[in-house]
């Protein structure tokens, strides 16, 4: 093998609005991305010398290859891989430590399957020719698309037993197991460097199970309980008192946790700042939850500020099921235990709710009570403002927003971010003009 491409279906449409900025196999659940878990398991089934490629949308790559700079993958290149066997990973697969363990019995010219569906597809240089143009396109790949890819392989095998992940609330589904079952290979051939100062407790069990990142440190009275999993602790992150992890947990670098409650199955990206409860949740990193309120079984993207006492519920009165509208396919069960999606560069104010299942917009400013699910750019004042209260975020607001938010960390804000939100702004018109939201200022 002398490639591995990773592609986005159709189906990335599901997972709005976290994949308006990112393609699902950057998606996070367990310690790592999607994308990661496939070219791990291709490592430790003993293949070398391949090369990785993320196929999407042609407007995500510019800034997709300045995210993954400096880690040997090439988005959107596949001119690269003309004339090589090529392994082909559908973006959405889940792949688990068990599943990891059957990469090395991959197989040239066999297409595999769940429920019919590729998951991975391995070609050889003929046949990986002939579907090549599709991915060029830089579109997701259509169901006559995938159903070509699947025709170009000369045998199909189904694997029931592989995860191919549908819904953004799966991700929080495997997330606190996958914690536990990744931490292993997370801390390999690593010992801890970090700092727990005197008077920090481990609590429940084995010491091994917690991982201090270099320069990491966890201050007097915090205390580390691993009694129903690993906690890991990247570099240079700081836990701060009156603080209680509960693993299993995943915290990432240059992280503060200042006075929370983080509860089994959190996973927190790197350059975080977070305190209050946070449970069974994903968020990624520069995001703020920096003061007290609940955050439970939610997912949140990049650059997100949750004000102080931002709640979301992430159980209904009646206990039933929480149903979540999906583009396409209606109304969907997502199981009792389900809170919000909140997309890239949302801002709450002060005292949001934030109802069952809602997903928040990229670019939104949420203010009062959301009950419904809240458009891309989108100014949220229903229950604060004049009745059906919802302005569109001004574009240029939007950009001078994100340049300074970049600036308080010291970061300048990229042509190809900007141009992004540029394309952003457009693709989600319909959004905002399906439910009605105004032009103007916001009535608050």
């Amino acid at each position: 093998m002398e490639a591995v491409v990773i592609f986005e279906d159709a189906k990335w449409g599901n997972f709005k609005p976290l994949t308006w900025t990112r393609p699902v196999c950057l998606l996070r659940t367990g310690i790592f991305h999607l994308w990661e878990k496939v070219v791990q398991a291709c490592k430790r089934a003993g293949m070398e010398g391949f090369e990785v490629h993320i196929h999407t949308r042609n407007y995500l790559a510019p800034t997709l290859r300045h995210c993954l700079k400096g880690k040997g993958v090439f988005v959107n290149e596949l001119e690269r891989v003309e004339g090589k066997s090529i392994l082909f990973v559908n973006g959405r697969l889940l792949v688990t430590p068990e599943l990891a363990q059957q990469a090395s019995a991959i197989e040239k010219g066999v297409a595999y399957t769940k429920d019919g569906e590729p998951i991975a597809v391995y070609l050889g240089e003929t046949a990986a020719a002939t579907v090549l143009p599709a991915l060029q396109r830089g579109e997701p790949l259509t169901g006559n698309d995938l159903q070509a890819l699947m025709d170009a392989a000369t045998m199909k095998r189904e694997v029931p037993e592989a995860i191919l992940l549908r819904y953004p609330w799966q991700l929080i589904d495997h997330n606190a197991e996958l914690i536990s079952a990744e931490f292993p290979l997370a801390t390999e051939g690593k010992e801890s460097e970090g700092k727990l100062e005197q008077g920090a407790v481990i609590y429940g069990g084995d010491p091994s199970k917690v991982y201090l990142g270099k320069g990491a440190i966890v201050h007097p009275t915090v205390v580390l309980d691993v009694t129903h999993g690993p906690i890991f602790i990247g570099d240079n992150t700081i836990v701060y008192p009156p603080t209680r992890i509960e693993g299993p947990a995943y915290i990432g670098k240059g992280t503060w946790i200042v006075g929370g409650k983080i509860r089994e199955g959190s996973n927190i990206g790197d350059v975080c700042r977070v305190g209050g409860e946070v449970e069974e949740s994903i968020i990624h990193g520069y995001s703020n939850k920096y003061h007290d309120g609940f955050l439970g079984h939610a997912y949140v993207g990049e650059w997100v500020n949750l004000g102080a006492l931002t709640t979301n519920s992430d159980l209904k009165d009646t206990y039933g099921s929480v149903r979540i509208n999906i583009e396409g396919e209606g109304k969907v069960d997502a199981g009792t235990k389900v809170g919000c999606f909140i997309g890239d560069q949302v801002k709450t104010s002060i005292g949001v709710l934030i109802y069952t299942g809602k997903r928040i917009g990229i670019f939104s400013h949420v203010h009062g009570v959301a009950t419904d699910d809240v458009p891309s750019f989108t100014i949220w004042a229903k229950s604060v403002g004049a009745p059906g209260d919802a302005v569109e975020l001004l574009l240029e607001s939007a950009l001078e927003i994100h340049k300074r938010v970049l600036a308080r960390r010291k970061i300048e804000a990229t042509p190809e971010e900007l141009e992004l939100i540029r394309t952003l702004f457009e693709l989600t018109r319909e959004e905002r003009e399906k439910v009605g939201v105004r032009q103007g200022r916001p009535s608050i």
